[in-house]
Parts: structure tokens; sequence; C-alpha cells
């Protein structure tokens, strides 16, 4: 899998392992049922992440994330966007992690993740070779404002034309 943020490609510091092995590891993606359990065990200064599907629901999703720095949300494929409503939700409910989208999504799609509060996607392999780090960058740079509110930078298309009709002054 490639790991993408708003500066392009990068290293993934997570490894996906069962909770049986993440003695040694900084930083680990867990299944969600291992951290349910309850008998997660964390080293000093680790890091631990979850996997999630895009089917959970904000309410099953909020009491797990104080326990976890990272929540990997699935998208089984572009054309289904529940990720991107569960993410939000996550975020107004206060979520301060890492919120990673991890599917086969699209370029297109990129501004719109980080709109609703995703810091980072992690793509195929298949996917980010189709699809190069230039795109993904373009693609962000074309979409500067949205419609909503905006994790990522705060102002949205409204308060741009308001703040350019007042000459600069909110």
């Amino acid at each position: 899998m490639t790991l993408l943020d708003r500066h392009g490609f990068r290293p993934d510091p997570f490894r996906r392992l069962p909770a049986a092995e993440i003695a040694g590891h900084p930083a680990v993606i867990l299944p969600l049922a291992e951290v349910q359990s309850g008998l997660l065990v964390r080293a000093a200064g680790q890091r631990i992440g979850i996997d999630i599907a895009n089917t959970l629901t904000a309410e099953e999703a909020v009491p797990l994330a104080n326990q976890v720095d990272l929540i990997a949300i699935a998208f089984p494929g572009f054309a289904d966007g529940r990720g991107f409503t569960l993410g939000r939700r996550l975020r107004r409910a206060g979520f301060r992690g890492i919120l990673r989208a991890v599917g086969p999504l699209i370029p297109d799609q990129f501004a719109y993740a980080l709109a609703c509060g995703f810091d980072e996607v992690e793509l195929p392999d298949a996917v980010a070779a189709r699809q190069s780090e230039a795109a993904w960058l373009a693609d962000l740079a074309i979409y500067r404002h949205s419609y909503q509110r905006d994790y990522a930078r705060g102002q949205n298309i409204l308060e741009a034309r308001r703040e350019a009709r007042n000459g600069g002054a909110a």
C-alpha cells in the first residue's frame, strides 16, 4: 500500500499486526476486534491505530477514538462515500489523532477527504501506479475551498467570498 498526505507520497510509520505481535513495534494498526476486546497492552510510547469499516457508526467509533492514535477507515470503492461522513463525524466528536482513508480513492476525492478531516490516504499499490503523486497534488491544488467548513484549512467558499467583498476583512 502507498501512503499519501498533502505533501505527497511518504513512508508509512505504522505496521498492520495482530495484537500478539506488537511488542517492539513503535506504531501498529490492529483489527478493530482486537482493540474492542479490551486485552490490548500498549508499551510506553507505542502508537496504536485501528482499522474500521465505513459501515461502523460514529457512535460506535467514538469510544474507541480515546484509546488510539490513528483510525483507518476503509473505502471499499471510490464510489462509496460513507467513509467521508464517518471521518467528519469523528472529527466533530473531538477525535484529534490521525485519520486515514484506506482504499481505491481517486485524485478528485483528495481535497474532499482532507476537508472532511482526513490527514492521509492509503492507496492500493495498483491505484498508486496508475495515478502519479503529481496527479494527486495537482488535483489538491485545484480545489482550494469547499462549501463545507474545511478541517484542513478552516475557511469555506462562502467565507472566502465574504472576505473578498469586505476588502480582506472577515
